[in-house]
């Protein structure tokens, strides 16, 4: 699997790599790991203005700056690769970080890898949160960090039914190794649905077999399963459990991730990778 790691020297974007190297992929990843240049964010449209024309001088010094970083940051990224054993590319570009990233992300069947940094309420009040862009307009996978990393051993998977549900379930099945690794127990997933109130006891029961055929499905795979089903908010009681349950990564498929749903408030997968304290999989 084509994996890219976009990281920006910070510490969330070492933990985004040490992500990779620890995660129990099927197959050895083919990473790429980029670290973008963005120095045109520092000319916001009121720098232009006449009374503060004068500050020219000091985006020039601050230019120097960020590009002496850059290679600091590029340094310090080949070594961590070496040291954690992974194999790939380093690639350093120039533009606008969102923008750019997602020039360079894997199609479809791949993965990027990305620091959760710019998905606190500021960014999110402000646009251009490189983060929340890529998550919202990537074509392939996206796993955004939030943690430094631990040994992988509960997931919490979000089910709704959707055929991105059924994609998220088929990247756990095939993309993820269950079996116990490195004398760790097999991994533990919990299989969870959540549904409004509503007074039709059919609907209940519709979301327990949701649940019942996901969980068998892993089981046979070879995970170790724990079925959830609630009644609530989706995206509140995802993020209940999963504080509850302590889980490592959330896995949800990018349903509600279009324009129309971005639009209006209330995207279950939106809310769960902003607002979620462990690290979330977003999954297309």
């Amino acid at each position: 699997m084509k994996v890219l790691i976009a990281t920006d020297g910070s510490k969330y974007g070492k933990w985004a790599t040490e992500w990779v190297a620890r995660m129990p992929l099927a197959d050895k990843p083919e990473v790429t790991l980029l670290h973008v240049t963005d120095v045109e964010a520092l000319r916001a449209p009121f720098m232009f203005q006449p009374v503060v024309i004068g500050n020219e001088p000091f985006i020039q010094e601050e230019i120097k700056r960020i590009e002496a970083r850059a290679k600091t940051t590029m340094a310090e990224a080949k070594a961590q690769m070496a040291a954690l054993k992974l194999k790939g590319k380093l690639v350093s570009a120039r533009g606008a970080a969102g923008p750019t990233v997602l020039d360079a992300a894997p199609k479809r069947d791949g993965l990027v890898v990305i620091g959760s940094r710019g998905l606190d309420a500021l960014d999110r009040l402000m646009l251009g949160s490189v983060s929340t862009q890529v998550t919202l307009h990537a074509p392939c996978s996206v796993l955004i960090v939030k943690e430094e990393p631990r040994p992988l051993s509960r997931i919490l998977f979000a089910a709704d039914g959707s055929k991105a549900s059924e994609k998220a379930l088929r990247f756990l099945l095939t993309k993820i190794q269950p079996e116990a690794r490195e004398g760790l127990e097999p991994i533990d997933v919990v299989v969870m649905h959540a549904m409004p109130f509503l007074k039709y006891p059919e609907v209940k029961e519709a979301g327990a077999r949701l649940v019942e055929q996901c969980a068998n499905k892993l089981i046979k795979a070879g995970y170790v399963v724990d079925e959830v089903v609630q009644l609530g908010k989706p995206a509140d009681e995802i993020l209940k459990v999963a504080s509850k349950k302590k889980v490592d990564l959330i896995v949800t498929g990018a349903k509600g991730m279009g324009a129309v749903a971005r639009f209006l408030l209330g995207s279950v997968s939106t809310k769960v990778v902003q607002h979620s304290h462990c690290s979330v999989l977003v999954v297309r």
